[in-house]
């Protein structure tokens, strides 16, 4: 195996200006197409697995006998932190997501990736010369054959600190030449890497904190204020009852943890059913189903079935003891609508809110309302209905607060069958 000429410097995690003087002259051509590549056509792939092993192919066409590749990512993202892929010769990329929490701490931390970021230098490993208890990874690397482990930082201009490794089962393993060379196309992979996982996590958080709709709207330029966009759609507004008095011996963490249980029993059947929670809004929420082509009936037909089924979901959690042992039990009270969601910029100066706003909206709220006073977890409007087959219940004709006309109420015909057995 060729080691590398102990009177160099060590590569760095920061190009250094070096890196094109040690590429053999004759390969030097070849290593600026493939930096090209990547600043081009590989910044444009559809898929982050894609580049990976576009770059992994590229540089086996110009004799760096790459074996395996992988990268671990930092991300943002409220389910998981962190995004591994690694490609193989022959089989191709795989994704592994890191959860949240200290296990994938104390993983990270026993891992080659967490040394290369202590030291700003890459790791070169001689796997024949490598302790099987040096990292977690390398009884795998030696027992699928491989010869050399190279792990090397990749440094984000905010500072974020992932990496990339590559391993080879070439009898020498990488020559100084190899090494050389990826050192040639690191500062420009990197730039890329980072171009596209900044415009992923900006999609990403977007989406996580104002929905699908909203922030497809934001990212195509629709941030000044006034602006407004009309959809028409089921409704869905949903609150926990007695929020107030069930929150107030709880210290905030257990609030959160609170509201936290009661989304996961609504927000599922919602997103199950095609919906899209748009909004939430202390203890409640407010989800959409939108009109599909000729379909009127099915945006209203998946919104009862999602609102019914929402209920079972939180009838089941109390019945587990989900919001904890002793607990009070945890209501709901939903209402549906069907009429017209506005998305607006509403606020002043530099600091916007995209919020859901119109009439509509306002009479599903106060229709939330009526909840309480009817002794009823489920009511729909007659707009709703009227998008329904089959035959509700009628609970008569309410007036609504801030609404000159009363509206005509109903609840769904499986709710007074089963009430009527119930007494």
């Amino acid at each position: 195996m060729h080691d590398a000429d102990v009177s160099k410097p060590k590569p760095t995690a920061l190009a250094d200006g070096s890196e094109a003087e040690d590429v053999p002259f004759g390969a030097l051509q070849r290593c600026v197409g493939i930096r090209d590549w990547l600043l081009g056509e590989g910044a444009r792939l559809p898929k982050a697995d894609d580049l990976l092993a576009g770059l992994a192919e590229r540089l086996n066409a110009i004799g760096v006998p790459i074996d395996r590749a992988s990268t671990a990512i930092d991300t943002l993202h409220s389910e998981y932190s962190g995004v591994g892929r690694v490609w193989t010769r022959g089989a191709g990329s795989t994704v592994r997501l890191f959860p949240h929490g200290e296990v994938s701490a104390k993983a990270y931390q026993a891992s080659p990736f967490y040394a290369v970021h202590e030291s700003g230098e890459w790791l070169s490993l001689d796997l024949a010369e490598t302790a099987e208890d040096a990292y977690a990874i390398i009884p795998e690397l030696k027992a699928d054959g491989y010869t050399h482990y190279l792990v090397a930082p990749l440094i984000f201009t905010n500072g974020n600190k992932n990496g990339i490794t590559f391993a080879t089962r070439a009898k020498d393993g990488f020559r100084d030449e190899d090494i050389a060379i990826l050192r040639f196309v690191m500062p420009a992979l990197a730039a890329v890497m980072e171009m596209r996982i900044l415009n992923k996590q900006l999609d990403t958080v977007l989406r996580i904190y104002v929905g699908d709709e909203p922030h497809r709207a934001i990212l195509s330029g629709d941030i000044r204020r006034g602006q407004v966009r009309r959809i028409r759609s089921a409704i869905l507004f949903a609150d926990m009852r007695d929020y107030t008095r069930l929150s107030a011996n709880r210290t905030p963490e257990g609030a959160v943890d609170l509201l936290n249980a009661f989304f996961d029993c609504l927000v599922p059947p919602i997103e199950r059913e095609g919906g899209e929670v748009l909004k939430y809004l202390g203890d409640g929420l407010l989800a959409i189903f939108r009109e599909s082509g000729d379909d009127l009936g099915g945006a209203a037909k998946s919104a009862l079935t999602a609102a019914e089924a929402a209920l079972a979901a939180l009838a089941e959690a109390n019945a587990v003891g989900r919001f904890g042992p002793g607990e009070p039990v945890v209501g709901a009270g939903i209402a549906l609508h069907h009429g017209e969601a506005a998305y607006g910029n509403v606020g002043s100066g530099t600091r916007l809110d995209f919020t859901v706003i119109g009439r509509d909206v306002n009479l599903a709220s106060r229709l939330a309302r009526l909840n309480r006073t009817l002794q009823e977890p489920l009511l729909m409007s007659k707009p709703f209905v009227d998008f329904l087959w089959g035959d509700p219940d009628p609970l008569g004709v309410h007036a609504l607060d801030g609404f000159d006309e009363p509206m005509a109420v109903y609840r769904p015909i499986r709710r007074r069958a089963a009430k009527a057995a119930a007494e």
